[in-house]
């Protein structure tokens, strides 16, 4: 995918508030920097006031709010936008209050900046510290969900990082009414407006990606193809993942009720969500069992089924898999069952096709829950629970700004702790490298002071 080629749903500027994107990009990476850096000194105190000054701003904006993304839905429904685009889009007072709930649960949260990780003298009077400090700038673009803006302000806020949001041209009135309402709340106590910006069109989203001078992390949360353009056209580090290809995989050991369960909550809970679950292995051995009782509860929710050969002998209507089933990321009630012979293939399954975004595991066996956590290759791994869990509130992170399921830390739900970096600090009393030979080669010993 070459840049001219940025996938639509980033698109085109249905209605931009000219305050912000008539203004150079440039211009706008150096104001958010600028704001960064005001945030980055300021007291937890400070920081937990403008949260709290955004979320009764939020509360004070609620019927504009819903006003804009009742106009969004509506042009969404005239554009025939996908199924599962539009249930993330959609944002009604329920689902507002509860996102302004978790602003607040921001701010109860411990402050992840200042933190110290090491605090050692490394010779008389010369003293090192490692203390967590904020990124600077984040870069966020996503698709519909105008409920994350609020999620990942907050975040931003109380990480003390400044950040430029991009959202789909699908929620376009939903974000500059939810950023409108926040940067209110910031002006309120003295917070520069600048620290959370939005963009609104494809052009600004290209710009974006060759921001490097601003911008410290890109975190893109939307389609695979989106998230593999941002991945191949940037410098800028980017966290994020392309797929969330989630499996269930029912043992021979399993309980078959509890199984149900978990398959029910894992794939009808939220279809169009990344740790909705795409693919049900099910080991031969329980599989007459437990197919035809989880085939009937999924059904009954308007879950469409299919399955390989092997299923397809236990459920007798069961529509025929294709090869690519196993590979696609469906987000919608479409669920592809395999029958698997052992753990192993299960395993050798997962590690095959699955995204390394979450698995989980039913089964009242000890030794194969631990054999199935410790050789999938996920960034979440469970046992006897649904893959729903994965989720940076249910983490108990408070919210989250994106799921990583690179290998290098963070990785899966990302709240505070992966916004912030460290430095080294080190203070000593005219010190100089020149007579310092380590701390061995001296009487004095280095120690940790705690």
């Amino acid at each position: 995918m070459t840049v001219s080629q940025i996938p639509l749903s980033q698109g085109a500027n249905t209605g931009a508030t000219p305050s912000q994107s008539a203004q150079p990009l440039t211009e706008i990476g150096r104001q958010t920097r600028q704001a960064a850096r005001q945030l980055a000194v300021m007291s937890t105190e400070a920081k937990n006031q403008a949260i709290e000054a955004i979320a009764q701003a939020l509360e004070a904006a609620s019927a504009d709010i819903l006003a804009a993304n009742e106009a969004d839905c509506a042009a969404a429904l005239s554009d025939n936008i996908a199924k599962p685009l539009y249930g993330r889009l959609k944002l009604d007072a329920v689902k507002l209050s509860g996102a302004i709930a978790g602003v607040r649960d921001v701010a109860r949260l411990a402050d992840p900046v200042g933190a110290v990780s090491i605090h050692r003298e490394l010779d008389d009077g010369l003293v090192m510290k490692r203390i967590s400090c904020p990124l600077g700038v984040l870069g966020v673009i996503f698709e519909s969900r105008p409920d994350a803006v609020m999620q990942i302000s907050a975040l931003a806020v109380k990480s003390g990082n400044g950040v430029i949001l991009k959202g789909g041209k699908e929620a376009v009135r939903s974000c500059q009414s939810l950023v409108k309402a926040i940067q209110q709340g910031l002006t309120q106590v003295g917070v520069s407006p600048a620290a959370v910006q939005l963009l609104t069109t494809r052009e600004e989203t290209r710009a974006l990606l060759q921001l490097d001078e601003y911008v410290d992390l890109i975190i893109p949360r939307g389609s695979n193809a989106f998230v593999r353009f941002v991945q191949e056209n940037t410098r800028i580090p980017v966290l994020g993942h392309a797929d969330g290809i989630c499996h269930l995989y029912v043992d021979k050991a399993a309980e078959v009720e509890k199984a149900v369960e978990i398959a029910l909550d894992s794939k009808v809970d939220y279809p169009s969500a990344c740790n909705a679950i795409e693919t049900l292995l099910v080991h031969q051995n329980i599989a007459a069992d437990f197919l035809p009782a989880v085939a009937a509860t999924l059904q009954a929710h308007q879950v469409e089924l299919r399955g390989d050969g092997a299923a397809q002998q236990i459920l007798k209507t069961l529509k025929a898999a294709a090869e690519d089933d196993w590979s696609t990321e469906y987000s919608d009630l479409i669920l592809s069952i395999k029958i698997v012979a052992s753990l192993e293939e299960a395993i050798d399954h997962i590690n095959t096709y699955g995204s390394r975004h979450t698995d989980a595991i039913a089964t009242e066996d000890a030794a194969a829950a631990a054999a199935f956590i410790a050789q999938v290759d996920a960034a979440g791994v469970y046992h006897n629970c649904s893959t729903r869990f994965a989720d940076g509130f249910r983490y108990g992170f408070g919210a989250e700004v994106g799921i990583s399921t690179q290998k290098m830390p963070p990785r899966g739900p990302v709240g505070l702790e992966g916004l912030v970096t460290y430095k080294y600090q080190i203070v000593g009393n005219g010190h100089v490298a020149a007579t310092y030979s380590g701390a061995d080669a001296k009487p004095f010993t280095h120690r940790d002071l705690g």
